[in-house]
């Protein structure tokens, strides 16, 4: 790419930044997946290396990914269907309308590939369901006995709330994830953290309580940035407070979970209210 062209692509990512000063805006262009944006960008313009390479790193990433969302052995063909619009069918004013467009380096490329088959799954759910003729028998029971056990489209609105998470999980501070892992994944207490980090009972309680607010408002970001409206983002963390199994923190932060597995979904629920 020219230096023409990734400049405007970084000029559109910090235009995604709220940033109050040049400091903050600073601190947050370092934090990009620059790789990552650049390989995007390559793509959106139709780069056939950038392609080839995109294919031979990120297939694998998409068929595991997809796989784990749909269960029902369709996820190979789930996955398939996200390179058209990865490349751009359409055209406006002579430029393909590239997927890729919409990612700005904020998190990983894997990660926002898996948060975009998550939304594809449940747009299928939902347009599936709509079409679906109803029983003959009209009756409430018959009707509650057609609902999908589990709920499919609850599990994708989760699996969107832990993509979304992982990625804001990443841009944490060392220490923020380091009090979440001993809080939430080794079940320490506030007085076992505030030992080992010399803090103040109170003062691990504030830290905890500033990075689940600022994991809550990253992840509601990264799901407006998907097309959710608010009901859907709701949605989406109700579902993931329903389905504990596929927002489980130990798993995120790489420990063994414990009973404290479901605190922070429910935490970053409340925080909608």
């Amino acid at each position: 790419m020219s230096v023409a062209d990734f400049t405007a692509a970084l000029e559109r990512s910090a235009s995604k930044f709220d940033a109050a000063d040049a400091a903050t805006m600073e601190r947050a262009l370092g934090a990009l997946r620059l790789e990552d944006l650049a390989l995007a960008c390559a793509c959106a313009r139709g780069h056939e290396g950038a392609w080839e390479h995109f294919v031979l790193e990120y297939r694998p990433v998409l068929y595991r990914a997809a796989a784990a969302i749909d269960s029902a052995g369709d996820g190979r063909e789930l996955a398939d269907s996200l390179y058209g619009e990865l490349f751009g069918l359409k055209e406006r004013d002579g430029e393909r309308q590239s997927l890729f467009r919409y990612f700005h380096g904020r998190s990983s490329l894997g990660t926002w590939l898996r948060a975009i088959l998550a939304q594809r799954r449940v747009d299928g759910v939902r347009a599936t369901r709509r079409f679906d003729p109803l029983p003959e028998d009209h009756a409430a029971d018959a009707l509650a006995a057609e609902s999908p056990d589990p709920d499919v489209e609850s599990h994708g609105l989760a699996a969107l709330v832990r993509t979304a998470l992982a990625a804001a999980m990443e841009r944490l501070a060392p220490r923020d994830r380091l009090r979440l892992g001993w809080y939430y994944a080794q079940d320490m207490t506030l007085a076992q953290i505030g030992r080992a980090l010399r803090e103040h009972e109170a003062t691990v309680s504030r830290h905890l309580s500033r990075s689940r607010k600022a994991l809550r408002e990253d992840v509601e970001r990264q799901l407006r940035e998907s097309g959710l409206g608010p009901a859907a983002i709701e949605q989406c963390f109700e579902a993931a407070v329903e389905d504990t199994g596929d927002l489980d923190v130990a798993d995120l932060l790489g420990s063994e979970p414990t009973r404290k597995n479901a605190a922070l979904a429910r935490s970053l629920d409340e925080g909608m209210r």
